[in-house]
């Protein structure tokens, strides 16, 4: 994949990962939006990655909100032109500290799968029609362990990437063909405000530097011929290029 002025979504784009994969895909070209629901550190991202020579702009919404939907699809191509890489990276843990699912409260829950898995299935929705008439497109969901793997108190985060990682194939199936493609990314235990709020016991030193993911994710995406259309990686299996 070519990212010289591709329009690029990065959702969850202020912090950790996703601003780590906005100032990648800047720096290689791309045309990235960055979608965050704190204006504050979104609006300090996309100043760094300018300042660093790249090309950013900031959607300050939420992706747990429906109506919030086609403003982001709407404002992003206008800002950036037709969409053709869309990195779903927003999530949400719920309420921290982590509870058992039968502490959970029905809202928490929905609210997760909310943010976690329709808000993405409803943004790709929304620009996968344009893509399929192009005919070329990417979309990545951001998985992780929780999805393949039963954790205590862990429930609702690991049922919606188990989830998106369903939708992912489900998307693939369903495209086969047509020139856009999906893939589920696994980033690994990374440290960012996320992990720490839901293992703030853990030593940061053991974790990934989100940037160092970031970079694998790029490689990913330059030859992404290597990944079948559907399916589930771990961001480690790859490495990072120039």
């Amino acid at each position: 994949m070519d990212l010289r002025g591709i329009g690029t979504i990065v959702t969850g784009g202020s912090k950790g990962l996703g601003a780590a994969l906005g100032s990648a895909l800047a720096a290689r070209g791309a045309r990235v939006v960055l979608v965050a629901r704190e204006p504050g550190p979104l609006e300090e991202t996309v100043k760094r990655i300018r300042v660093s020579g790249g090309e950013a702009h900031g959607l300050a919404e939420d992706m747990g909100d429906k109506t919030a939907i086609h403003r982001i699809a709407g404002a992003a191509t206008a800002l950036a032109g037709p969409i053709d890489l869309l990195v779903h990276n927003a999530s949400t843990l719920g309420p921290v500290p982590l509870r058992l699912l039968l502490d959970t409260d029905c809202e928490d829950f929905e609210r997760t799968l909310a943010v976690n898995v329709v808000g993405p299935f409803r943004l790709t929705k929304a620009l996968a029609g344009p893509m399929v008439l192009r005919g070329r497109g990417v979309v990545v969901h951001v998985s992780s362990d929780a999805a393949t793997s039963a954790y205590p108190r862990w429930g609702s985060y690991g049922v919606s990437k188990a989830a998106l990682d369903h939708l992912n194939r489900a998307w693939a199936a369903e495209l086969d063909g047509t020139g856009v493609r999906f893939v589920s990314v696994d980033p690994g235990e990374m440290n960012t405000r996320m992990h720490a709020d839901a293992v703030p016991e853990a030593d940061p030193a053991t974790l990934a530097d989100p940037s160092q993911v970031a970079e694998r994710i790029v490689s990913l995406l330059q030859h992404d011929e290597r990944v079948p259309s559907g399916a589930r990686v771990e961001a480690a299996s790859f490495e990072a290029e120039p």
